[in-house]
């Protein structure tokens, strides 16, 4: 299974207030649709599986939103793809599937968003790093 593609076809931020008091952040991820697609541009021996995405970051109580959607195209070999084109029948996904695509979402949707809460002044929905200086021994 390759990573082929990513592209979004919606961002979205909205901040209601500037107020953080007992602010709670969540997220979540849908799969809305995975087909088989036929590509002139990809030139694979594989087949080509497109999932279609949305990703959605919540700053609660009614602080801001942020959401994306998308889809991710995945050049993946042909009885595998048989496979998980038989579990999404049933709108199922196997874990092992699940985890590469969500990191490919996460990844991609995590960069444009932090970009977009410093834009808009809101704290970051996940932890960065950064240095702390060394505290000075007292003698």
């Amino acid at each position: 299974m390759r990573f082929i593609g990513f592209n979004f076809s919606k961002i979205s931020i909205e901040k209601s207030k500037d107020n953080l008091e007992n602010l709670k952040i969540s997220n979540k991820i849908n799969i809305s649709e995975i087909k088989k697609v036929k590509s002139d541009f990809f030139k694979t021996k594989e087949e080509i599986l497109e999932a279609k995405f949305s990703y959605e970051i919540i700053y609660e109580p009614q602080i801001a939103n942020l959401s994306f959607e998308g889809s991710v195209l995945l050049s993946i070999d042909s009885k595998e793809s048989k496979e998980i084109l038989k579990k999404w029948e049933t709108k199922e996904i196997s874990e092992n599937f699940k985890i590469i695509l969500f990191n490919i979402i996460l990844k991609k949707s995590n960069l444009k968003a932090l970009q977009l809460e410093d834009e808009m002044n809101l704290p970051t929905h996940i932890t960065l790093p950064f240095l702390k200086g060394q505290k000075k021994e007292e003698k």
